[in-house]
């Protein structure tokens, strides 16, 4: 496994909430199913600043890829089932089919978007750089879903990804970690670089 996987890994696995997830992810049973985004930055973010690696982690963000099945209420279901297979893991679980983001988007964010191929396709859009990940067991550690690979994150730098992120959405999200990881280096939307602790 190289070097930024091998490290990836073993800082989820301090993690007792992601830990516990990633042990029993066989129950999870979805098509092309990640935990993504959020959970997996703000674990890495925790153990960087010496806070305990689930500090600060509303959720747990799970997306799968499922064309087939367009429904809310499958979606619904499927997040309702998820929820009770896990509930002894002491926080929300949001569970999201990425084949029917695009059906969505539009009325939320105000532009249209055209569906995501892949589980994959969906990560590469996701709002900042070092929140642009996946991971799912593999049998030699994590199969690691990266498009902009890992090095913001380990950095500690929040980069914007603009592929659909309006500045607005990205600002906000900043701001919002920038409260419980005050040492995070956040680059502003217009791409210069920021000091630690710079409004963007």
């Amino acid at each position: 496994m190289p070097q930024a996987s091998a490290r990836l890994h073993q800082a989820l696995r301090e993690s007792p909430l992601l830990s516990r997830f990633l042990d029993r992810f066989d129950a999870v049973a979805l098509p092309d199913a990640w935990l993504v985004a959020g959970c997996l930055a703000q674990t890495v973010w925790n153990l960087a600043f010496g806070f305990p690696a689930e500090a600060g982690i509303g959720d747990i963000d799970l997306i799968y890829h499922d064309p087939a099945d367009l429904s809310e209420a499958t979606e619904a279901a499927h997040a309702l089932r998820l929820q009770r297979s896990f509930a002894d893991i002491p926080i929300r679980l949001d569970v999201k089919n990425q084949a029917r983001v695009h059906i969505w988007y539009e009325r939320r964010f105000g532009r249209p978007i055209l569906p995501h191929a892949s589980s994959a396709a969906a990560i590469a859009t996701f709002p900042a750089t070092a929140t642009s990940l996946g991971v799912r067991p593999a049998r030699d550690g994590l199969d690691i879903v990266a498009p902009y690979g890992l090095d913001d994150l380990f950095a500690l730098v929040v980069r914007p990804n603009k592929i659909l992120v309006t500045q607005a959405v990205y600002e906000a999200k900043a701001a919002r970690w920038r409260q419980h990881w005050p040492g995070l280096t956040i680059i502003p939307w217009n791409g210069h670089e920021a000091h630690k602790g710079e409004s963007p």
